[in-house]
């Protein structure tokens, strides 16, 4: 098993205990549990080395697993991460109304979706959504939960997508 290449961690600073690492940036602080059985994590130079202990499969990985955990954070924490949804549909469009998000998507009622701590949420037109965070993972699930809500249809193509998101169009019955 090797190592893998250290994580420079540019501004951030880092506070190593034998639990957990504790990242702060000038977009947030985020946290990550060790599992100290598995990997060595040191903390030199302004780098971050990640090892394995031992030579079991268990080790490589969550050795990997962490890294990019690692890698993740250290960028969420500097510069943060960003994911759009288009709405797409007649009538459909998005308002905020303080700590929640209200989506007109063709149902009788409205959706009301509860903007959670950490992220920040902005609709720059009704028909876009601009989801950001410094947690990766956190940023995702977001981005994820309002799709759920009307999902891309394959006929029409109506529904919530993401702004890079493809969707292959059925062609319709003839008869």
């Amino acid at each position: 098993m090797r190592e893998k290449r250290p994580l420079s961690l540019g501004d951030a600073q880092v506070t190593l205990d034998e639990e957990k690492l504790v990242l702060k940036g000038k977009k947030g602080e985020l946290k990550i549990s060790l599992v100290k059985e598995f990997v060595d994590v040191q903390l030199q130079d302004n780098r971050i080395t990640v090892k394995p202990i031992g030579p079991s499969s268990d080790a490589a990985k969550l050795t990997g697993t962490l890294h990019a955990n690692l890698t993740n954070a250290i960028t969420g924490v500097n510069q943060g991460f960003e994911k759009k949804l288009i709405l797409v549909g007649v009538g459909y469009r998005a308002t905020l109304q303080g700590k929640k998000l209200n989506l007109i998507l063709g149902f009788s009622q409205p959706r009301n979706y509860e903007i959670p701590d950490g992220i920040t949420i902005t609709t720059p037109i009704p028909t876009e959504i601009v989801v950001w965070g410094f947690d990766k993972q956190l940023v995702g699930q977001v981005a994820s939960d309002i799709r759920k809500y009307r999902p891309p249809e394959s006929y029409k193509g109506k529904g919530v997508r993401y702004a890079d998101e493809r969707i292959n169009l059925k062609e319709t019955k003839k008869k």
